[in-house]
């Protein structure tokens, strides 16, 4: 039986369900945001990726003790998969923060399940599992989109690469090469995969496995007509020298990366420090257009998820 607290929960995921999924199956989607923090005392993000249910509850100071608050997110699951209807088997349930005590609950803490999804035809490994996320951002669906149509005949630079779903849309675009560069070889073996899973295995598109700030201090041995910059907004990773913060470190992260783009090439730089502010006048940039409108899905409710922007080099 539901816990009658949680019916304003089920009521609005079996609309939003219903709204979104026709949405989906018009625009071909088949991976989407169903439910974003849309009910107060709810506050979950919960992601369809084809056959399989992706959780995530917000860091909050919700009162509860530990085996109270495993209780009710026993009772969101049932719900969400009765709404939904998915197996429990196929739901997989993440922490935005690690919460006291629920680490006894290891019915949380499955590992080693890999599926693939599609989008826009190409098809990209997600764990949802080991990662607090699991390999493919949903909001940059339309932003990879936009790399795909403008990567004819180009060479493309990917920084903080990350899982390479833009990598693999800019050989889909028919790139003349690409280079992914990320520190994380865990992650950059995943975009290999992803490379060769959509038939990107040559030689046009190489890996490197750097820190990309470090990387950028370099004199450029080569230049791309088309960047991508995607970073983290705050990263003190011991394989980096310093830490960085993207609100404070962002003018010189774009100047650097604006010396290994062409005369007139394009940078996508994109953040989700929801308070971020660009201080345009300190970069040396012949244009700066905030994107960030046309690069929020419908499907995300929250159009603060990320800001984005299309610079154009002198």
């Amino acid at each position: 039986m539901m816990n009658p607290k949680l019916e304003p929960f089920a009521n609005r995921l079996a609309k939003m369900h219903k709204h979104l999924g026709k949405w989906a199956r018009r625009q071909n989607i088949s991976c989407y945001r169903v439910y974003d923090n849309d009910i107060p005392g709810t506050p979950l993000a919960i992601d369809i990726y084809e056959n399989i249910v992706h959780v995530a509850e917000y860091a909050r100071d919700h009162g509860m003790e530990p085996g109270e608050h495993a209780a009710w997110l026993d009772d969101c699951i049932a719900v969400i998969g009765t709404v939904l209807g998915v197996s429990s088997d196929l739901i997989f349930l993440k922490f935005r923060q690690r919460q006291k005590g629920l680490s006894q609950y290891d019915r949380f803490a499955r590992t080693g399940a890999e599926f693939i999804v599609r989008e826009n035809g190409l098809r990209f490994i997600i764990n949802p599992a080991d990662y607090l996320d699991v390999g493919l951002f949903l909001d940059h669906r339309i932003t990879r989109q936009m790399v795909r149509q403008e990567s004819h005949g180009k060479k493309v630079l990917n920084l903080f690469a990350y899982t390479g779903s833009f990598s693999v849309y800019a050989a889909a675009g028919e790139a003349a090469e690409t280079l992914t560069v990320d520190m994380s070889n865990t992650y950059l073996q995943w975009a290999n995969r992803n490379l060769s899973l959509n038939g990107f295995e040559d030689e046009r598109h190489r890996l490197l496995q750097a820190d990309v700030m470090t990387w950028l201090e370099q004199p450029p041995q080569e230049r791309f007509d088309l960047i991508v910059v995607d970073p983290p907004t705050f990263s003190n990773s011991k394989r980096m020298e310093g830490t960085l913060d993207i609100q404070r470190d962002h003018v010189l992260l774009l100047n650097r990366v604006l010396r290994f783009c062409s005369p007139g090439g394009v940078v996508y730089f994109s953040t989700n420090n929801r308070r971020f502010k660009i201080w345009e006048e300190e970069i040396r940039a012949a244009e700066i257009r905030d994107i960030s409108r046309q690069t929020v899905p419908e499907d995300f409710r929250n159009k603060k998820i990320h800001q984005c922007f299309r610079i154009v080099n002198r």
